[in-house]
């Protein structure tokens, strides 16, 4: 199908990556086959106690016609974190890394063309210990995907209407929402499609007393705003534990931490502080950011039944549209180079 046809999810190459491991024997040889569903022992850890997890990241084709994957290694040390946090057994991140690119390359006339378009890569990492047991898993499965993904915005790079409701919590304390976990996710559905029914896209997760902003639905958050001093800055909440450390959201800080041009931070962000920053015409723009979109702009919020304005598209999204065209630029290997070479 064309790039522009596709649904996110729903379109899979050929083949597909699959490794098993045993506590006894340890890892097994990796496999590189066709496309075909898995067999599972109905009692598998991964069905009943979400002893699983999920990595996202994706190829793209240059105007050179070369494949790259962007920043894989962050994506093996967030898998290896969350691995740990479930007990799942140690890997070596750059050999999987390896049998990647190997299964990237085979399936290279599915990555599009399309300078908007890309080879969505899933690896995913399950217990598959047959019983009903409570306990880490004597057996798992490591397997990995390949959809080519269309254009994120395909009717036009535009603002998003957010849910901020303070009764539901996305992650806390002491949990695992830094980690990209199924489990985290099932969870926020019930909340999603409540805000699709008040004609929202997404959720704006906040947390605690203070109502902290922490994530937009699956992305990260930025605010770029003034300060009352009239200085400039642009804010993300910090990895404390609440939410997931994006690999977007590291490379923005750090192109933004090399412009110079205004203060970058990673700050709590309460709802007290954004509703003054809108209240008193400082608040410049809102976006979340992630694998799917780079990032995506923020319009509305529907909080406390009040529709609050964000003015990031009156703003001409300045910000929002640099980061979206520099780091898209970086990602088909124009000008800085943080791809990895798939073939």
């Amino acid at each position: 199908p064309s790039p522009q046809d596709l649904v996110f999810g729903k379109v899979f190459t050929d083949h597909m990556l699959t490794v098993e491991w045993e506590r006894e024997r340890g890892w097994g040889r990796p496999r590189i086959g066709p496309f075909q569903e898995l067999r599972l022992h109905p009692a598998s850890s991964a069905l009943h106690y979400a002893v699983e997890l999920f990595e996202g990241l994706k190829a793209f084709r240059g105007d050179d016609d070369k494949i790259r994957l962007f920043r894989p290694e962050l994506n093996m040390e967030r898998m290896k974190r969350s691995a740990r946090r479930v007990c799942l057994p140690e890997f070596d991140g750059q050999e999987l890394l390896e049998c990647i690119r190997a299964l990237v390359r085979l399936e290279g006339r599915w990555v599009p063309r399309d300078p908007q378009s890309s080879l969505y890569i899933r690896p995913t990492f399950i217990g598959t210990e047959p019983t009903l047991g409570v306990a880490p898993p004597g057996r798992a499965l490591l397997f990995v995907l390949l959809c080519p993904v269309g254009p994120y915005f395909s009717g036009g790079f535009g603002p998003i209407r957010l849910l901020a409701d303070p009764q539901h919590v996305r992650a806390w304390p002491g949990g695992a929402g830094h980690c990209k976990l199924g489990g985290n996710y099932g969870p926020c559905l019930e909340l999603q499609e409540a805000a699709r029914a008040r004609g929202c896209q997404q959720v704006l997760w906040l947390h605690g007393p203070e109502r902290l902003l922490t994530e937009v639905g699956t992305m990260n958050l930025f605010v770029f705003w003034e300060r009352p001093d009239g200085g400039q800055e642009l804010v993300t909440p910090p990895l404390d534990g609440l939410i997931l450390p994006g690999v977007t959201r590291q490379s923005l800080l750090e192109l933004a931490r090399k412009w110079g041009e205004f203060e970058v931070r990673e700050a709590p962000l309460a709802m007290g502080s954004v509703l003054g920053a809108l209240k008193g015409g400082r608040l410049r723009e809102m976006f979340g950011a992630g694998t799917a979109c780079v990032v995506c702009p923020v319009g509305e919020i529907l909080y406390q039944e009040q529709l609050l304005s964000v003015p990031t598209m009156e703003n001409g999204a300045k910000v929002t549209t640099r980061f979206l065209r520099e780091l898209s630029d970086i990602q088909v290997g124009m000008g800085q180079v943080w791809g990895l070479l798939g073939e």
